[in-house]
């Protein structure tokens, strides 16, 4: 055992030290090779040291081309996103005829696929990805990679509807606090199911907007109390009409009940 570690401790040094050598040389071909090697036997930290000085040394040839295009992938398989999708962006702009143009517009969209974060978060990266990938299916329609494209958008608009779903539901319970959150949550709410009308939120988001609508009317002021009972009620019936079997069917009903009783003075 003790031979086995001393062996790859030999091995490791000198791996290091030819690597340092390459570094500090001036053979540029040299380093290509290497860059390449390094880079197919996955070694993507020392690939990307040497991509990246290479890729200004052959500006202006095919070598350039491969290299930047690399580079960035290498950079991909660190995890670093940020400066992976830079030099693909990059890439497709300078290169927008090469052989892995086609590649790397995917790979813009995988990046920001890759930073999307988390539902309750900023979702600037999810709207980059969906945008980024919706470009590459436009431009390469009968590409390879366009089923995985398709699924990466599907899963970022559903975050997207999530969002939106999670930000009706805070002003829904933020109720009063500050202002009328109730108007919010319903506007929120109506923006989600008219952007994303085949979510899975659909009847909750309805729900909501009916819930939301009738506590609006019954803590309005007396001028505007009838109006808003009456629009509660047009939500009542497109809500049952839509979901004759929803869950919150004893919810909405006591709403009807509740709604049509409060409007009987008006209707005298």
């Amino acid at each position: 055992m003790r031979k086995l570690l001393v062996l790859l401790a030999v091995v490791l040094l000198a791996s290091c030290s030819e690597y340092q050598k390459i570094l500090k040389s001036t053979d540029y071909d040299l380093k290509y090779e290497k860059a390449l090697e390094y880079y197919e036997e996955g070694d993507y930290m020392r690939a990307s040291t040497l991509l990246q000085e290479l890729i200004s040394v052959f500006m202006g040839t095919a070598r350039a081309e491969e290299a930047q295009y690399k580079y960035a992938n290498a950079l991909y398989e660190m995890r670093d996103y940020i400066s992976s999708v830079h030099f693909f962006r990059d890439f497709v702009k300078k290169y927008p005829n090469s052989e892995y143009a086609e590649k790397s517009q995917f790979m813009v969209g995988a990046n920001y696929y890759q930073m999307s974060p988390k539902p309750r978060l900023d979702q600037t990266d999810t709207q980059n990805a969906i945008e980024s990938l919706e470009l590459f299916l436009s431009l390469y329609p009968q590409s390879e990679m366009a089923d995985e494209a398709v699924t990466m958008i599907e899963e970022m608009e559903e975050k997207l509807v999530y969002k939106s779903y999670l930000s009706a539901k805070l002003y829904y319970h933020l109720g009063t606090y500050m202002g009328n959150n109730y108007h919010s949550a319903v506007i929120t709410a109506r923006n989600s199911l008219d952007e994303f009308p085949d979510t899975e939120y659909r009847e909750e988001l309805s729900f909501l907007i009916l819930d939301s609508l009738f506590i609006q009317a019954t803590n309005s002021v007396k001028e505007k109390e009838e109006d808003r009972l009456r629009l509660t009620l047009d939500e009542y019936y497109a809500f049952i009409n839509e979901f004759p079997e929803s869950s919150y069917m004893k919810e909405a009903n006591k709403i009807f009940e509740d709604v049509t009783s409060m409007l009987e003075p008006y209707n005298n």
